[in-house]
């Protein structure tokens, strides 16, 4: 298929965060671009503003005159694109499949587009979304000519897509979800962590092991994999294939040293190639964030950009929405929404938040994400929720599962061992916070916790006016 002959494009769950990157980008080359999402939200609302027509019940009279079962779809000027979290029993789906359209996956589309760019691929089960925005950020920029598809929306771009007519480099989240980033061979490659996750597809870790190991195996040959020294001994490169290392380690060939912090904000210097480059200020709090970010510099300075312009970039990065995001941040009162929902990203936000605010009660609100990563990872999200000083524990957000009997979010309460905890149904929620005093207020959670950030924000701001009064 030649993406540059396509003019119309049809999205089965066009409202994902990758999707609708995809719908953009379309968009800007010319098509137009359809879409089907059971839900409304502020972001399938955007999508609509910019010119992409949605609608939220399945219509297989609406995409059969798009689309008549007899000129085939994938041919000549026509694609259509579905995520894996669409139900195999989607009535528009079925359609397709039944008339033997040729229908792409979300990676398979990225992965076409991709071969058109020098691509830049950040991996890993947790901090892709984060450093790819740095990355993207930081070549955007120092004037590297780049476009980018974001798992998430930049605070810089305010999207989760860059354009740039001129580019020639390619920025791309790389989802180990149902194997996507195997669509991809890249001529740099970024793996940021390596955490069991997604056990869901992968059934044991090593399973997962083998399919970032088939990834590595898709760097370009002369190209470059960057991770962590421990992961390269897990991760076989290939001959021909140029490996760097990042962290925290003196032994990197990218080394975060003198991290210190000041003033809410991280300080750290980078060592490399016997250079250091020195206080380079983050506005991202966490040690975690502080790896990402010298992932981004190795990357930076693998396309020959100079160091004290990658610092001054990553000073001005703000970050990505629900990484770490501060709602509200008055000297009585902090909310911050983040999106962790495995017990690693967990531990990495209450940790930074602590370290922030050791003297502060800090309150979480968590909403675990999928029946078997709960299943899978009790014990560990047990103990770091126990890491707050007051836990408000929400449902299970389903997403793309069914039930598993014995499976709720009450195998996590039972066990944390916070001295203040509450079990709430999401309807209990605002009602509960509106009547009781917070100092940090962290959301946290992937499923649809957000709807929630606006109107707590909302009920926060109205709770600091009476005090003020």
């Amino acid at each position: 298929m030649n993406i540059k002959e396509i003019n119309t494009v049809y999205f089965l769950g066009v409202g994902g965060i990758g999707m609708s990157a995809l719908a953009r980008y379309f968009l800007t080359q010319g098509c137009q671009v359809y879409g089907y999402d059971k839900t409304k939200t502020a972001l399938t609302i955007q999508l609509e503003k910019e010119g992409i027509q949605i609608h939220y019940q399945e219509d297989v009279a609406f995409i059969k005159e798009l689309f008549p079962s007899e000129e085939g779809l994938g041919v000549g000027q026509n694609l259509i694109c579905y995520t894996p979290a669409i139900p195999n029993n989607n009535k528009e789906l079925s359609y397709f499949r039944d008339n033997n359209f040729e229908i792409l996956k979300r990676s398979q589309v990225l992965g076409l587009i991709s071969q058109n760019y020098f691509t830049i691929a950040i991996a890993g089960t947790h901090g892709k979304t984060t450093t790819s925005s740095m990355v993207a950020h930081v070549l955007n920029t120092c004037g590297v000519d780049c476009i980018a598809f974001l798992g998430g929306i930049s605070l810089n771009f305010n999207s989760n897509l860059l354009l740039n007519n001129n580019a020639k480099v390619l920025v791309v989240e790389a989802d180990e979800f149902d194997r996507s980033f195997l669509t991809l061979s890249p001529d740099i490659a970024l793996i940021t962590s390596l955490d069991a996750d997604h056990l869901d597809v992968y059934e044991a870790k090593n399973e997962m092991i083998k399919s970032y190991q088939d990834f590595v195996n898709r760097i370009k040959k002369g190209g470059v994999l960057i991770t962590k020294p421990g992961y390269i001994k897990t991760l076989k490169v290939n001959e021909g294939i140029h490996y760097k290392t990042y962290g925290l380690q003196k032994e990197t060939d990218f080394t975060a040293k003198k991290i210190r912090v000041k003033g809410g904000s991280y300080f750290v210097d980078v060592a490399y190639e016997e250079k250091d480059i020195t206080e380079i200020e983050l506005g991202l709090p966490g040690i975690h964030n502080v790896e990402n970010a010298v992932g981004a510099f190795a990357i930076a300075n693998c396309l020959a950009v100079d160091g004290e312009k990658i610092k001054q970039a990553l000073s001005s990065f703000q970050g990505v929405h629900r990484r770490f995001e501060y709602q509200l941040k008055t000297p009585s009162l902090i909310y911050i929404d983040d999106y962790a929902h495995h017990p690693t990203e967990l531990e990495f936000c209450i940790k930074s938040v602590r370290e922030l605010y050791p003297n502060k009660k800090i309150t979480g609100i968590f909403q675990p994400h999928l029946y078997s990563r709960t299943r899978d990872f009790v014990e560990e999200f047990a103990a770091n929720l126990s890491l707050l000083d007051e836990l408000i524990l929400l449902d299970i957000y389903p997403a793309r599962e069914e039930p598993i009997k014995g499976i709720t979010s009450a195998v996590i309460f039972d066990k944390v061992t916070s001295i203040e905890k509450i079990a709430l149904q999401k309807d209990e929620l605002l009602n509960y916070i509106a009547n009781h005093d917070y100092e940090v207020l962290l959301t946290l959670g992937a499923g649809d916790i957000d709807v929630f950030v606006q109107p707590i924000k909302e009920l926060l701001i109205k709770k600091l006016a009476k005090v003020d009064l």
